[in-house]
């Protein structure tokens, strides 16, 4: 069996393992990693050989920890890092470049028909109608997007959503509200089958799922960094946030928003949490909390659009597609029987 794990910021783990008896044997580590002393390979290797095969991966991080010279530096990996790469390999986990991926740019639509989608697209990629797909999303109407367990009471504030012209729609993922403008946020959506994230925690698979916009910022001069459990931020402050889905489908549906040049300050007249988050931090802008990528990169919206898809395509390979007809209309369907109900709207009142 043969497994591979890219440490997010860190180095390849490749392992390759037999299993007899329900036994790990003549277990082998590789990777681009550093590690010293030379013979702690060796340790390591020892170690896992012997393990059951039903480990779970912090049993085999202890293993491995445990094995190791007093002395041992490890660069680029850690022991938790060996044990996903096991993992990934005992349950057969896909990698990227396993897949023919698109990239969906397509047009702005209504906040409501955007979550709709989120929902119609993952479950086409589960069910094997959609080659796993990347897509960007276009916004022409300001909404707030709140999570899927979030209070909508707790988290807008109705008169401020209503003066600014705001739509209130919740999405199927859980995780804090997304504030989004025209021209204001880049949003994009992840849809791949669940065997890309096998063997993962759902932390491990937030910043595996990320790591190639990380690579995409970095390009344009951004010290990006993944904040576990799901935000990218930089040393100047938070640049956006992830949310996931498992779906029974089998496909795994995660999304990013990213702040390029939000009004800060309507943003905390419209969220009620916003203020809550800025008040317990002690910042008295909420501009310093949420920062553009304009003001650290100097580029437009589209050009960093640009890099992140030529990034994406250099790492994993993709070819351009679109939204079809029939993805569309059952989006639309999926509209009128859920998402513009009050009675999804205010699931969590």
């Amino acid at each position: 069996m043969h497994g591979e794990y890219k440490v997010p910021g860190g180095k390849l783990v490749v392992v390759d393992l037999d299993v007899v008896d329900d036994t790990i044997v003549d277990f082998r580590l590789a990777g681009d990693f550093f590690l010293e002393p030379d013979d702690a390979l060796e340790h390591i290797n020892a170690a896992v050989t012997g393990l059951p095969a039903e480990s779970d991966a912090a049993t085999i991080a202890a293993a491995v920890r445990a094995a190791l010279p007093e002395n041992a530096v490890l660069l680029g990996f850690s022991p938790e890092a060996v044990a996903v790469a096991i993992r990934r390999s005992l349950v057969q986990a896909s990698t990227w470049r396993d897949y023919d991926w698109q990239i969906i740019h397509s047009k702005a639509v209504a906040p409501v028909l955007q979550m709709a989608l989120d929902e119609v697209l993952a479950i086409e990629v589960g069910e094997g109608r959609r080659q796993p797909t990347l897509r960007i999303w276009e916004w022409n109407e300001p909404a707030v997007v709140i999570g899927s367990f979030q209070s909508l009471s707790n988290e807008v504030d109705p008169e401020n959503a209503g003066k600014f012209g705001f739509s209130v729609v919740r999405r199927i993922s859980g995780g804090g509200a997304m504030f989004m403008e025209a021209g204001t946020a880049i949003t994009y959506s992840i849809y791949a089958p669940t065997a890309l994230v096998h063997g993962m925690t759902f932390a491990d698979s937030y910043a595996f799922l990320d790591e190639w916009v990380i690579t995409a910022l970095k390009s344009l001069g951004i010290d990006a960094y993944y904040q576990p459990l799901n935000d990218i931020t930089s040393p100047k402050g938070k640049i956006g946030g992830a949310a996931q889905k498992r779906l029974g489908s089998g496909a795994v549906l995660h999304h990013v928003t990213m702040s390029y040049d939000m009004d800060g300050e309507k943003m905390v007249q419209v969220l009620r949490i916003g203020r809550e988050k800025l008040s317990d931090k002690g910042i008295t802008s909420a501009v310093k909390r949420v920062d553009p990528l304009r003001s650290q990169t100097g580029l437009g919206r589209s050009e960093i659009i640009d890099r992140m898809k030529a990034t994406f395509t250099g790492l994993y390979g993709a070819t351009v597609g679109d939204i079809t007809e029939e993805e569309y209309a059952k989006a639309a369907a999926l509209v009128e029987s859920k998402f513009s109900t009050d009675a999804w709207l205010n699931r969590v009142p």
